[in-house]
């Protein structure tokens, strides 16, 4: 079997994974970074999820790197695209025109502005990308993973890797078991955390959000267009779903009605603007929700098309929790996640009620030239929720939810708790989807908040990082935790940390442990772009 050595090793090459990347080799250090897919980006490529970004991403809010991702995507299209003069002299150009962020755009722009980031490195040999690459075991000895082993999924090639410092930027925190590091799954219980949200009684472990396998549609004008799919063979069964959660559901999954996340009220809507039924209650129309290629902003001569992502409530999978589960668990929950995508956009195509008592869309269709893959579903499943570490700090709903910090200050417009050991800051609402426990949507209002440097320090392994979701927050803080930007920011901090522990020759519990070594810790931050806190007049509760 191989080895390889390498001064950081990064397993998982998805938002944070990338992040972390571009930090440590910004250091000099040499990297190797593993990725399960044939992409790196993970949220942002592989999973086909627009971006979901606060209010103020355009002037705060984000690193000095993220900033430059978001240029570098714009300019992609502003190089490559046929765009109309207006998109291409606007300066926030919105190449989708997503309701959801100001820069909705094609998996392969994100991907290609990824790439572009990290490509300096790779060509100075500081950076070694491995894809269809999964850790299968770690071998630890005094609180230090001394090296993981892998297997190349396409090949089923093995090989190890031992490095100095190892960062998890995996989607469920696989590299948490493998060494035996102490994490948590699901919700824990308002006895442990306070929180108000939390869980009543004793921790439900298994209780985490529903994960959504997203595809891309386009819509075919020609008259009589016709592009059903072959009806799923589990269809029925998803066709006549009702999701077993509490507060119940507004009715069958697949339908045009569906619960406010705030508010879980009733709420209509349909697929284009000139479908939704009642102006009155209406949503806004799910087309234009996450698209991500917009007509008008090209050509028409290009022939490019709308393009959106289906990343609806309609394809929240909640029948199985794949998170802390064996193997064949997992891989059956992603496939019933499949199951349910196909069969809601064969719904789509041939039972959704629209505009003139006309039923089913059947000039839908698919496009797995903009997933990259053979049946036109993302690449890989979106996950929102992991395993995430016992940390030095927990984020709490207490530290950024506003009602809590409102009860706690007595004030109407309070600060989210203000931590001296910030690496970063990010902003969303608290936004947890259903979930395998049986909750409806927990959406709360939260505060702009930093990331404590605590809370990416286990509470006893030395060597190993979380870069993503694999945090110490909780259950309802990884709502807001686990967003693209602030994803981003996290992998970029601990990849600055471990390149700054190295150049110590210290670990990240003593840095901790340091004030005056925070302190240097957060110069070096701000020297790389990461803003660590928010202006004094940032209040209102994130959108």
């Amino acid at each position: 079997m191989n080895e390889l050595t390498t001064d950081i090793l990064i397993v998982g090459g998805g938002t944070g994974g990338c992040a972390a990347a571009l930090a440590a080799t910004s250091m000099g250090y040499r990297v190797i970074m593993t990725e399960e897919t044939s992409w790196l980006g993970g949220q942002l490529t592989s999973q086909a999820v627009p971006p979901d970004e606060h209010s103020w991403i355009e002037e705060m809010g984000c690193t000095q790197r993220y900033r430059r991702y978001r240029d570098l995507v714009r300019a992609y299209y502003r190089d490559h695209y046929p765009l109309t003069p207006s998109a291409r002299q606007d300066p926030l150009l919105n190449p989708g025109m997503g309701t959801v962020s100001a820069i909705c755009c094609e998996p392969k722009a994100a991907l290609a502005a990824i790439e572009s980031m990290l490509a300096p490195a790779v060509s100075a040999q500081r950076l070694r990308v491995m894809y269809h690459t999964v850790p299968i075991a770690a071998e630890t000895h005094d609180d230090h993973i001394r090296n993981v082993r892998f297997r190349q999924t396409d090949q089923g090639h093995e090989f190890s890797v031992q490095a100095s410092y190892v960062i998890d930027a995996t989607e469920l925190g696989d590299l948490l078991p493998l060494s035996q590091t102490e994490y948590v799954t699901g919700a824990e219980s308002i006895d442990e955390t306070n929180e108000p949200h939390a869980v009543q009684g004793p921790a439900e472990p298994h209780n985490n959000q529903s994960i959504s396998w997203c595809f891309h549609l386009s819509y075919d004008e020609t008259p009589g267009a016709e592009h059903v799919i072959d009806k799923p063979a589990n269809y029925q069964y998803w066709r006549d779903y009702t999701p077993p959660v509490t507060p119940a559901w507004t009715g069958r999954l697949f339908d045009w009605t569906d619960p406010h996340p705030h508010t879980l009220a009733p709420r209509h809507n349909g697929l284009f603007p000139e479908d939704e039924p009642d102006p009155a209650t209406i949503g806004k129309a799910f087309w234009n929700f996450r698209k991500i290629l917009a007509a008008e902003n090209f050509e028409a001569s290009s022939g490019i098309r709308d393009v959106t992502v289906v990343n609806w409530p309609m394809i929240d999978y909640l029948d199985i929790d794949i998170v802390d589960q064996p193997a064949d668990i997992v891989a059956k929950g992603l496939a019933g996640a499949k199951q349910l995508s196909l069969s809601y956009l064969y719904w789509l195509q041939t039972e959704a009620p629209r505009s003139k008592n006309r039923r089913g869309y059947p000039e839908l269709y698919l496009r797995p030239d903009i997933a990259g893959t053979e049946d036109g579903l993302a690449m890989a499943a979106y996950i929102r929720e992991s395993r995430r570490i016992r940390s030095r700090f927990t984020v709490t709903e207490n530290h950024v939810g506003l009602i809590a910090r409102q009860k706690q200050t007595k004030t109407e417009s309070p600060h989210a708790v203000q931590f001296d050991d910030s690496v970063g800051i990010g902003a969303y609402r608290i936004d947890l989807h259903p979930s395998t426990g049986g909750n409806n949507y927990i959406d709360i209002a939260s505060l702009p908040f930093q990331i404590p440097l605590g809370s990416l320090i286990p509470v006893r392994m030395r060597n190993l990082l979380p870069a993503c979701k694999n945090i110490g927050s909780t259950h309802i803080t990884n709502g807001c935790y686990r967003l693209h930007p602030i994803e981003w920011n996290i992998g970029e901090a601990v990849g600055l940390l471990a390149g700054f522990c190295l150049g110590q020759k210290s670990e990240p519990h003593r840095v901790a442990d340091n004030a005056q070594t925070v302190d240097e810790f957060q110069k070096l931050l701000v020297a790389q772009g990461i803003e660590l806190a928010w202006p004094e007049a940032v209040r209102p509760a994130a959108r």
